[in-house]
């Protein structure tokens, strides 16, 4: 026997996916916008310092710690290649050295200069966009957004 539904029942509706349900929309929009302003502002400082975003990003990373090339591609998703091309310009500017790494000396390390220690301290502490919003946040607030954004990137929330 076949089941019919009733006129007067509406089948119920599906709901949205996750995926595209309006808070989620809401939440993808947001995070691009800010990516979008990071990004603004990251290549308004680096111009300041007569820098490509590119180039100022490679500087930012080396003044963390020296790094192999190939590592620094890793890093920011490119191709090796790329990242000689803008270590030579770097290095070109007395920014950046290349130097044997003590634990491979096959292997060289891109690591900053004194001059590009400066020049990236000079970048990091002209970018405000990120750090003025973020200040107006409670130290909990900030703790649990960076464990929200390690979350979303496969990171844990440790």
């Amino acid at each position: 026997m076949a089941t019919s539904s009733s006129p007067s029942s509406p089948s119920p509706s599906p709901s949205p996916s996750p995926r595209t349900d309006p808070l989620t929309l809401e939440v993808v929009e947001l995070i691009g916008t800010v990516v979008a302003r990071y990004y603004e502002e990251y290549e308004a400082a680096a111009g300041e310092h007569s820098l490509t975003g590119a180039q100022a990003r490679v500087l930012g990373l080396l003044s963390i710690e020296p790094m192999p090339m190939r590592r620094i591609a890793q890093k920011l998703k490119c191709e090796p290649s790329n990242i000689t091309g803008i270590i030579d310009r770097l290095e070109a500017r007395g920014l950046v050295e290349r130097r044997p790494d003590p634990a491979d000396r096959r292997v060289k390390l891109a690591a900053p200069t004194e001059e590009g220690v400066r020049v990236a301290r000079g970048l990091r502490d002209s970018l405000n966009f990120a750090r003025e919003p973020l200040a107006e946040l409670s130290r909990e607030e900030r703790v649990s957004l960076r464990g929200l954004l390690r979350r979303m990137l496969g990171e844990g929330a440790a």
